[in-house]
């Protein structure tokens, strides 16, 4: 990317697959919103055969109006209808669309994280990219946590290019260790000249019901300030009262689920209290590690930390 390129000038790929990437369920699902209220048709689609393991990722069953068919797992991009155009607000649906200049520069990709030959699948989906003139990648992530549900949940946007950093005010990922997908097409666009942003919302681990519409409600937040348009949020800002309620009422009969959400508000205050340094920060951060006693670096689940994470408050 040339210094001082508009990122947001071109045309923006917004991705998401489900998988190791996708906690709650939120990136996905944040997609699918965005596929739902924009007017958008498939362009692209990988061949499932070369990718995906059927053994790990199989195939589903559906029954459309008496029509049985299988659903393979693949990776689809999607384009406007009327590529460049602004979408016209109508009175009857000005709450149900997208909005803004840069709406009919908005492309998706939606898949699920292939099993095998990630570097060719990096490769199509790249050239793809290329293809339909994308200017610039947004990918979307969610991981598990130690946060608790009832703050606004922990969004990190992060870019390796250091022009759309100075452009957007976000910063370049400490990240080191285990990666998805996400971070080998990154590192290929970035390589092919397409440069790229990742937002992450961070879900909380104990929280097993997906999907997480909280989360999908944060990653829409950013992406709409980011990408500079207006998206509709729909029953997602009730879902995610409901979602909140919900964990609420378990935690009221679980004293020991009530304390150890009481433990994560404590150490989230103290790093948003507008008096915490870093060095504050990084103490208690500290204390918290010790007063689980377990010495693990706040992922939950069992499950490694996901591509460009960032440090866990």
């Amino acid at each position: 990317m040339k210094q001082g390129t508009n990122f947001l000038g071109g045309r923006i790929l917004v991705v998401a697959f489900e998988g190791w990437n996708d906690a709650g369920e939120a990136a996905s699902g944040a997609v699918r919103t965005l596929q739902d209220v924009l007017d958008v048709v498939p362009v692209s689609e990988v061949d499932p055969e070369l990718y995906f393991d059927f053994q790990f990722n199989r195939p589903t069953v559906t029954d459309d109006d008496g029509q049985r068919r299988l659903v393979w797992p693949s990776a689809v991009m999607y384009g406007p209808v009327h590529p460049g155009e602004p979408v016209q607000e109508l009175a009857d649906d000005a709450n149900l669309r997208v909005s803004g200049d840069n709406v009919g520069n908005i492309y998706l990709l939606l898949g699920t994280e292939p099993s095998r030959s990630w570097k060719s699948f990096t490769s199509e989906i790249l050239d793809a990219a290329l293809a339909a003139d994308v200017g610039g990648i947004v990918f979307l992530g969610a991981m598990l946590a130690d946060v608790p549900h009832t703050r606004p949940i922990s969004i990190f946007a992060s870019s390796e290019n250091a022009a759309v950093r100075t452009e957007l005010g976000i910063e370049r990922s400490t990240y080191e260790g285990p990666v998805g997908i996400l971070s080998a097409i990154a590192e290929g666009a970035e390589a092919v000249g397409i440069p790229t942003v990742t937002i992450w919302a961070s879900v909380p681990h104990y929280v097993h019901n997906a999907p997480s519409p909280k989360a999908m409600l944060a990653l829409i937040d950013k992406l709409e300030e980011l990408v500079d348009v207006t998206i509709p949020r729909g029953a997602l800002v009730d879902e995610a009262a409901a979602w909140e309620a919900g964990i609420d009422a378990l935690a009221a009969d679980d004293e020991e689920m009530a304390s150890y959400i009481q433990q994560l508000e404590q150490a989230r205050d103290t790093v948003d209290s507008p008096e915490a340094s870093g060095e504050a920060i990084a103490q208690e951060f500290e204390r918290y590690l010790r007063r689980r006693g377990d010495g693990r670096d706040g992922q939950a689940g069992g499950r490694p930390p996901g591509p460009d994470e960032p440090w866990r408050s």
